[in-house]
């Protein structure tokens, strides 16, 4: 019986906190605090068990100690910005409670993300006697567990690593993001990157492409990107020579970013305009619409897995595992679409499996350096099921 702090009220910590709720036997208590008490208080109404709702500044390390203290939490889940990662972190270290995240820090004024800031906090967290769990949601976080089930159970050797993001679904709109437009758009015209051969190499955005057919949704053009799970995968799962990150976009969704992108519009520095400083991509966020809004009329499915070449028994096989999840299924459930849904349930099972103590340690830790088979095991329980298969 634990007591649980959320910090974020969009869509995927709308999605954490239902979920949680529907645990009772771990989540005992429940906390959701935002900035913005509304989005809170609409989260609250479909839950129908009694849930805490407080205000925060998740900018502010005082006002978040301030609220740890009077919450009393044994874990902290931030489901908030990226921005934010590292003073949600502080906070926990003022207080000595447990922390889990689903996206690793990025800096508001430079379009770079990297674990780097956060792997830097392992030893004031062990020496403090606390956890921090980064990237639980699903690319970061499921495909790190799909990976380190391949090394228990499927390889002696992993030799080359492509994780697939496909979202086959359609909201309506001529364009949005399914995340906050500001980190979304970000990530997606940042330079792409892949690892070969204990090295970094970088190509220019969205220049590299190719066709793969998905499962339950059919082929569909994706593009390189770089993504932060290939840094720790790289890291921690030895000897593995190459990896890949793969997103699918429209042909629609390409030519309004490379427009916002020709006019501007993408910018994150500071321009002038009737003698206020005005960022360019935040006030086009202003504009489009809020990603929590996109479920009611998102209709098709996601399909993220990792397929993995590698050796066993000095044979070479190719080894495909996925997840389905369909918008309508996840808007019906908790009134949030794929995208968040798949978010919100790991960074549920995570925090479940940190506890539990099925999962522990002292410092800063990655999804693949703890056993998968008990998370994979829950994924299958709560709304996640994974699909597994063996190629040519």
């Amino acid at each position: 019986m634990s007591r649980v702090l959320i910090i974020g009220a969009g869509g995927v910590g709308g999605v954490v906190a239902q979920k949680c709720a529907q645990v009772p036997e771990v989540f005992s208590e429940i906390v959701l605090a935002s900035r913005t008490i509304e989005k809170c208080e609409k989260i609250k109404s479909r839950i129908d068990r009694t849930i805490d709702i407080a205000t925060v500044n998740a900018d502010d390390v005082n006002e978040l100690v301030d609220l740890i203290e009077v919450a009393s939490p044994d874990l902290i889940i931030n489901a908030a910005l990226p921005y934010q990662d590292l003073s949600i972190m502080e906070a926990c270290l003022a207080t000595g409670v447990d922390y889990l995240d689903t996206a690793n820090y990025e800096p508001r004024d430079e379009a770079k993300f990297c674990y780097g800031w956060q792997w830097d906090y392992h030893n004031r967290f062990r020496e403090r006697g606390i956890m921090a769990l980064l990237g639980c949601g699903f690319d970061p976080g499921v495909t790190n567990a799909f990976c380190a089930r391949a090394q228990k159970h499927i390889f002696d050797d992993i030799e080359e690593i492509e994780i697939m993001d496909c979202n086959g679904g359609d909201h309506g709109h001529p364009f949005a993001t399914n995340f906050n437009p500001e980190i979304n758009i970000r990530e997606v015209t940042a330079p792409g990157r892949y690892y070969e051969d204990g090295r970094w190499i970088e190509v220019d955005p969205l220049s590299v492409s190719k066709t793969f057919d998905f499962p339950g949704i059919g082929p569909r053009d994706m593009y390189l990107m770089y993504h932060e799970e290939m840094e720790s995968l790289a890291k921690n799962i030895p000897g593995v020579r190459k990896m890949k990150f793969w997103m699918t976009f429209s042909g629609e969704y390409l030519t309004h970013l490379r427009v916002l992108e020709n006019v501007g519009m993408t910018r994150i520095d500071p321009v002038l305009y009737n003698g206020v400083e005005i960022v360019p991509l935040k006030f086009l966020k202003a504009l489009l619409p809020e990603p929590a809004s996109l479920g009611k009329s998102y209709e098709g499915k996601t399909c993220i897995g990792c397929l993995i070449n590698g050796k066993r028994d000095g044979k070479a096989r190719k080894y495909y595992i996925y997840n389905l999840c369909d918008h309508a299924r996840a808007y019906e459930e908790v009134g949030a679409q794929a995208v968040h849904y798949t978010t919100g349930v790991p960074a549920m099972i995570g925090a479940m499996m940190i506890l539990t103590g099925v999962w522990r340690g002292k410092g800063v830790f990655n999804v693949e350096e703890f056993d998968p088979d008990p998370f994979m095991e829950k994924l299958n329980d709560y709304g996640l099921p994974w699909t597994e298969e063996f190629l040519e």
